[in-house]
């Protein structure tokens, strides 16, 4: 659903947001996020297991569901989980939760319109330099180029290696791999079972 027509820059942008909403700025224009239930009970999963993760290890670090990230002069993402250097979040408390800085880590949980994140946002997320990138397809909607045949609920995690991203694939009881919480015990499995939150 596109609010705005004109093209706006990133601080345009943040003066005309809606506050009703979950928004981005793609390619200068105000986009309202609507995410399924099963998607935003897949988010937050993911959030409270990085927050769990970051408590039990005592890193610097902040996760949230929230996080606004500008991409380039007319493009603002606004990723499914976040997770940033604290000392960079607290930089300027005071301010809108909007980063022109990476996070460390950023997560897209797939809907219909899957080739946002699988080129889009991927492309976007590498340029600006975010160290790691999840996209997790519950759904396996994506096509067989990236998921095979037959088509099952994947998670992909990117990795920046010499300013290029380098893939991994996981699914079923295959434990994730990440290079931000290299601890991590989750699995794909772990992760499709949050779609129903308890």
């Amino acid at each position: 659903m596109v609010v705005a027509t004109q093209r706006l820059s990133f601080a345009e942008f943040l003066a005309q947001c809606p506050e009703d909403g979950r928004y981005e700025l793609v390619n200068g224009e105000i986009v309202k996020l609507e995410p399924i239930r099963a998607h935003q009970n897949i988010s937050r999963s993911l959030m409270f297991g990085f927050n769990d993760e970051i408590r039990r290890t005592s890193v610097n670090l902040i996760v949230d569901t929230r996080i606004l990230i500008q991409t380039n002069s007319r493009q603002a993402r606004r990723p499914d989980v976040a997770v940033v250097d604290a000392n960079v979040w607290n930089a300027d408390v005071m301010t809108y939760n909007a980063l022109t800085e990476p996070p460390l880590l950023a997560v897209e949980v797939v809907s219909t319109n899957w080739d946002d994140d699988y080129v889009d946002k991927l492309a976007e997320y590498e340029q600006l330099g975010i160290q790691e990138y999840w996209i997790v397809d519950y759904l396996a909607v994506a096509s067989r180029s990236y998921l095979g045949n037959p088509k099952v609920p994947t998670i992909f995690v990117y990795q920046l290696e010499q300013g290029k991203y380098k893939t991994q694939k996981f699914t079923g009881e295959e434990k994730i791999v990440s290079g931000v919480f290299p601890e991590l015990t989750l699995t794909v499995a772990q992760i499709l079972k949050a779609t129903q939150m308890k």
